[in-house]
């Protein structure tokens, strides 16, 4: 066979097979070849049986209420937004049901959803509660939710296609799919051309639509972008969204909601077009991605809520359900997915659902591979990234982060360095996360508070070094865009997990460097964290560095005397006009402890300073009229000088039985923690552990000798 025929022989099968499967119903997330294995895997798997069932409950209670298509008029979390995300959960779940059960009554119940839609869109102005003419949508306030909306209903669609008259898919197509597919390429031309999440969402809900309607013009345009010159569109998006790790700029809470619309258009384009190899595409960073989301996440099941994030949210949100299914069935099975699936305790009822299913009812799950990584951030990786040292089994598993990624647009915040601690499945050290209440009508609307930026953006709201009562970039996300920490050190050994950063230009004249590390010691049950914070500067100035924590303070090394009245407020701005000055002592010496009790452990923070050295003692609520802010408490380490060092030693021990009224180990073990030197090239830290010295050293223009510890 000559070139010649080969070419136009496979440019046949390649037509053949995009314009069959255009034809074949249902062809995404479940597909015709796969529903009698599918139907018989109801019957056999238990999590496949129980994610069905509760499917099919949600399409039971649908059929029996009357269908209610109402004119889009209430924001975030009112009546008609809440109805419209109600309406398109409800016809996937029917429209999966049908499916599995063959009942026509299911097919019909989606077909007269679409058909009431179709008789109302296009009569629906720009949302009347929209914040924005550019990114108003019309069944929701913004056009984000029009987006999910679409890539929710056109699943369900798929699923009915073949239970529907011919009649009635000319007119839902017609007066519904195509005028969407419409507004969202025309009117929203800006979004569906942007990189973010929501050009994210927009795109993937154009190019499902398009191979669902056998329209692949837009399927095109979905992919490489309006130009169809691959600047933007869907593998722009892969491109410069995610870094070669799998991390996604805006953090993780983000991420985990931008994956479906990823992981969906990605199963939609396998199936129908196979020959892309969009699974393999750059390195397989979808898999990446899927892994790294689960792996910014802690034991208890949330992610690490930097940035703008919900502090609520875990991977078992479905979009997660549909990125392990896939990623288990599509791309790997690493088999310690299994245990994420488990504990997710839901499939998604599909082809890689009973995958997900067969083998967690065969055995084969392990307990997922927590790690200590360095995680990239950037298109190139240049652009720092994430460090998580992890100690322990998943079981009582201790994890430290810190912050040296880019500022993440405009949903970062300003915490450059910033540092999280947990232990025993819980937060010690936390982050505040977002100023929202997700969907409250009543919370403005649903969206962010001003206090997210008057506050929970700012630097003093987070574990992070503040010069002079200012944040980061003076709070400023152009300036903040256009640079990011360095990566000075990673190291995992068995009994030491170190990372070490540098942030230059979060202050014009000040240079920060971070190091924090996980260090077992024999004698001791858990690791210590060991953190130096380094200011290097030029000028004389006020540093601030903040330990918010959760628990109850049990212990310190000075006295306390709390205001009983007439609280006044830190500061004027930048976050501290939000914080009551509940205590503040000068210490005599330049070291100190405080000590926590958190979930019936103690955790005693031993601190010094090589500058005179003062412990405020602060809690949110100041100048909140609204009580929009949560509750939290923090002990601030403050000094002034040029250069400044803060090392911490955080120990874990002992702990209360309330129940038997116990305490053991109340009392730490270390004792005179003192900086014995710091300065550019080296710090020197020293303390006492039962009766012997240890000394830990940072060599910082030593990366062969980085961290000495004896």
């Amino acid at each position: 066979m000559n070139y010649l025929k080969k070419v136009v022989l496979v440019s046949f099968c390649a037509f053949f097979s995009i314009s069959l499967m255009a034809q074949t119903h249902p062809s995404l997330m479940l597909t015709k070849a796969n529903v009698a294995a599918v139907r018989k895997g109801v019957t056999t798997y238990p999590l496949l049986r129980q994610s069905y069932q509760t499917v099919k409950n949600a399409a039971d209670k649908a059929l029996a209420e009357p269908i209610v298509v109402p004119v889009p008029k209430d924001g975030g979390g009112g009546y008609t937004h809440e109805q419209h995300k109600k309406n398109y959960s409800n016809m996937l779940s029917a429209a999966t049901a049908y499916q599995i059960s063959g009942q026509k009554k299911y097919a019909d119940y989606v077909k007269n959803v679409l058909l009431n839609y179709a008789s109302q869109y296009e009569k629906w102005p720009l949302h009347p509660k929209r914040k924005s003419e550019d990114d108003g949508g019309r069944i929701f306030w913004q056009s984000l939710n029009d987006f999910v909306w679409q890539i929710y209903t056109i699943q369900a669609y798929d699923l009915v296609y073949d239970g529907l008259p011919a009649a009635d898919r000319k007119t839902i197509e017609e007066k519904l799919f195509v005028p969407i597919l419409k507004f969202f390429t025309e009117d929203r031309y800006e979004v569906f051309n942007k990189i973010h999440n929501h050009g994210t969402w927009n795109l993937a809900a154009v190019g499902i639509t398009g191979y669902v309607l056998n329209k692949k013009e837009y399927v095109e345009t979905a992919i490489k972008g309006s130009k169809k010159d691959g600047k933007t569109g869907y593998l722009a998006q892969i491109d410069q969204l995610f870094s070669p790790d799998g991390y996604y700029m805006e953090g993780p809470y983000y991420q985990r909601y931008a994956l479906l619309p990823f992981v969906l258009f990605a199963k939609a384009i396998n199936n129908y077009e196979p020959s892309r190899k969009i699974f393999e595409y750059r390195d397989k960073l979808l898999s990446k991605a899927i892994q790294t989301s689960l792996q910014t996440s802690y034991t208890d099941k949330t992610f690490f809520p930097i940035n703008d994030a919900i502090k609520d949210k875990t991977y078992e949100s479905i979009e997660l359900v549909y990125g392990v299914d896939l990623a288990y069935a599509d791309i790997k099975p690493e088999v310690d997915l299994l245990d994420i699936a488990k504990q997710q305790n839901r499939v998604i009822v599909s082809d890689a659902g009973l995958k997900v299913a067969a083998d967690l009812a065969a055995g084969k799950a392990v307990p997922f591979k927590y790690q200590t990584l360095f995680i990239k951030d950037g298109a190139k990786g240049e652009d720092g990234g994430l460090g998580i040292l992890r100690s322990g089994a998943n079981t009582d598993q201790q994890a430290v982060l810190i912050k040296a990624a880019s500022q993440g647009m405009g949903h970062g915040h300003f915490d450059r360095l910033g540092l999280l601690f947990y232990d025993n499945t819980t937060e010690i050290f936390p982050d505040y996360g977002a100023a929202r209440f997700l969907n409250i009508d009543t919370k403005n609307g649903g969206g962010y508070l001003p206090e997210n930026n008057t506050y929970a953006k700012q630097t003093v709201a987070h574990n992070a070094l503040v010069v002079d009562e200012t944040s980061h970039f003076n709070a400023k996300v152009g300036p903040a865009d256009k640079t990011s920490p360095n990566l000075l050190y990673f190291s995992n050994q068995p009994n030491l997990k170190i990372v070490s950063a540098k942030e230059a230009k979060a202050y014009a004249d000040v240079t920060m460097i971070r190091t924090s590390a996980l260090v077992k010691v024999d004698g001791l049950e858990k690791p210590l964290l060991i953190d130096v914070m380094q200011a290097l500067s030029a000028k004389n100035h006020q540093y601030d560095l903040p330990f918010w924590y959760k628990g109850q303070l049990v212990n310190t090394s000075f006295p306390i005397k709390a205001k009983a009245d007439g609280l006044t407020a830190l500061g004027n701005n930048n976050g501290y006009q939000h914080l009551w000055l509940n205590a503040s002592n000068k210490l005599d010496v330049k070291a100190g402890l405080v000590g926590l009790l958190n979930k019936n452990r103690f955790y005693t923070t031993h601190f010094a300073s090589d500058n005179p050295l003062e412990v405020k003692l602060v809690s949110i609520g100041a100048n909140d009229p609204e009580m929009n802010l949560v509750d939290g408490k923090a002990f601030m380490l403050s000094s002034n000088g040029q250069n400044q060092t803060f090392a911490s030693i955080t120990e874990t021990h002992g702990g209360t039985d309330p129940i038997n009224e116990t305490v053991s180990s109340a009392l730490p073990s270390i004792s005179e923690l003192t900086i014995v030197k710091s300065d550019a090239q080296q710090t020197v830290v020293s303390f006492k552990l039962k009766g012997k010295i240890y000394t830990y050293q940072i060599n910082y223009n030593d990366k062969q000798n980085y961290i000495s510890f004896k």
